[in-house]
Order: C-alpha cells, then structure tokens, then sequence
C-alpha cells in the first residue's frame, strides 16, 4: 500500500530539520546555499510542500551530503509508522 503524499512530506520535513540542525546550519544559510527562500526551508520543515528532484539534491549539497541520505532516512522513519 502506498503511503500517502501528506506522510511523505511530513516526515520528509523532520528529517530534513533533524539533518540541518546536527550539522548547525540555520534555515537561512541552508536556503542560501542552495539557492532557495528561508520561507520555502520552512515550509518544507514543516511538511507543507514536496522538494522537487532537483530541490531535494540542492538541499543535501548545501548540507554536504547526498540526496539519497535524505530519501533513506525519509522511507527508514515511514517504515517505522507501519
């Protein structure tokens, strides 16, 4: 059964908080590395929007990591509700 877009985004958002906040990157510097608006970090964080593919490895490069980290950890914490 699929999981529902809303899930995804939601725990896409706490990943990507958790992920930004270890490496001691503001919402400001991350959106600014990776072109983006602070609003739009926010929002994202707050499982309000989806990333595109290419916003999603716009964010890991900003946050030295791979895009692929960030989709493991997203479908490892939806593993986890079921």
């Amino acid at each position: 059964m699929a999981t529902d877009s809303k899930t995804v985004q939601k725990i896409f958002g706490e990943v990507l908080r958790r992920l930004r906040t270890e490496r001691g990157i503001s919402q400001q510097d991350l959106a600014l590395e990776a072109d983006l608006d602070r609003t739009y970090i926010s929002l994202l964080e707050r499982g309000l929007r989806q990333p595109t593919l290419s916003t999603l490895i716009a964010l890991a490069e900003a946050m030295g990591t791979d895009a692929t980290l960030l989709v493991q950890h997203t479908t490892e914490q939806l593993d986890l509700q079921k």
